[in-house]
């Protein structure tokens, strides 16, 4: 037979399905149920798969840089129903938030249309 310290070890290398067959067998064979935090609960975050990490539902469009001032302040007024005081500011304060919050596909719209002017856009994250 294994020594506790032998036995310890095996059970601390358990893979989490392999903890909760023993849990069954434990139940089903011996009525034996592990108590609430007991090995089986200390085994569970060396062994709980990894987080699914979530995608990004909101994004910000970034213009970075523009190639042609005037076609670009006229499809920021377009994007944003700025005036052309407040559009200009805009475009010449880059790099310059000009949508944010927006969806993915909204936020890729919003920079093919600014790059078709020649501007350098970027979408990133919201957050």
């Amino acid at each position: 037979m294994a020594s506790i310290a032998e036995l310890g070890e095996q059970l601390a290398g358990l893979t989490l399905i392999q903890a909760v067959e023993l849990k069954n067998l434990l139940k089903d064979k011996y009525g034996i149920e592990p108590a609430a935090g007991g090995v089986m609960m200390a085994a569970g975050p060396a062994v709980a798969p990894e987080a699914k990490k979530e995608e990004p539902t909101e994004f910000n469009v970034i213009l970075e840089s523009f190639a042609d001032k005037v076609k670009t302040i006229k499809v920021v007024r377009e994007l944003t129903g700025q005036g052309l005081g407040e559009a200009k500011a805009t475009v010449e304060g880059a790099p310059k938030s000009i949508k944010e919050n927006v969806d993915k596909k909204t936020a890729e719209d919003v920079k093919k249309k600014l790059e078709e002017t020649g501007a350098k856009v970027t979408i990133k994250p919201a957050g």
